[in-house]
């Protein structure tokens, strides 16, 4: 009965998580090759959109499909029984969720790393220069859950400052927390500063010393069951390869 309540939990979430899914080609080109699932963490979403188009091109034939969302999201469906290919994880504390559970196929590979930013409306019309300022009495601030990635490295970064903010709200994941900013909902997110940049002029960016203590290291891993693992090998070699670290680096990711 148990397992049944799991399978089904898992069954919702892989539904919810379908909701967000993507691919990287805008139709179907009839192409009978197999197609990649990916669960990757929503700060990926710009540059593994274009990791898989570069990678269909390369391989035709093969369908790139992604289901972006917050890392303990994912973990928790691959774990639940979603089938996916590839997992590529914001952390390797959440990557361990699944490591743990022996649902790779092999030890994970660090690919890229990021740090945070402060995201504000543009112009930072509060003049927020550091950490410390998000203390400021009346400023709508909003944090990633400490669950998530982007949330406990924001933990770690405001410890590190002395600083004490109590947010608006939490967030499931980095893109959720960055629209707040963007459609005024909120003064000022901590965010990647790779977020920052795919926001381009709707938002503004602060850098701070302490983002420096809290940067995440990615992981990247086929997955033990992976419907394609032959793709899903080829996928991964591709963005552990110098012309996936150029796009992660031109998104503004930190090589591992």
């Amino acid at each position: 009965m148990i397992r049944s309540a799991r399978r089904l939990a898992a069954l919702v979430l892989l539904a919810s998580l379908g909701l967000g899914a993507c691919s990287a080609s805008d139709g179907d080109d009839g192409s009978s090759g197999g197609t990649v699932t990916v669960f990757a963490a929503a700060s990926l979403k710009e540059s593994f959109t274009e990791l898989g188009e570069r990678f269909e091109k390369e391989h035709p034939g093969i369908e790139v499909t992604f289901n972006f969302n917050g890392s303990d999201s994912l973990a928790a469906g691959i774990v639940g029984g979603a089938p996916a290919d590839v997992f590529a994880a914001a952390s390797p504390s959440t990557m361990a969720r699944v490591t743990d559970e022996k649902l790779t196929a092999d030890a994970p590979v660090t690919f890229a790393r990021n740090r945070l930013a402060i995201a504000t409306a543009p112009g930072n019309p509060h003049g927020i220069g550091s950490l410390k300022d998000l203390a400021a009495p009346g400023l709508k601030v909003v944090l990633c859950d400490a669950t998530v990635p982007c949330g406990a490295a924001a933990r770690k970064a405001l410890e590190a400052a002395g600083t004490d903010v109590t947010p608006v709200s939490y967030e499931q994941d980095v893109k959720s927390a960055l629209t707040k900013v963007r459609l005024g909902e909120a003064d000022a997110a901590v965010v990647y500063r790779t977020d920052v940049r795919a926001a381009g002029d709707t938002v503004d960016g602060v850098d701070f010393p302490e983002a420096a203590q809290a940067v995440n290291d990615y992981p990247i891993a086929r997955l033990e069951n992976a419907p394609d693992a032959p793709a899903a090998d080829a996928f991964v070699a591709f963005v552990t390869s110098p012309e996936g670290r150029k796009v992660l680096g031109k998104a503004g990711f930190l090589a591992p």
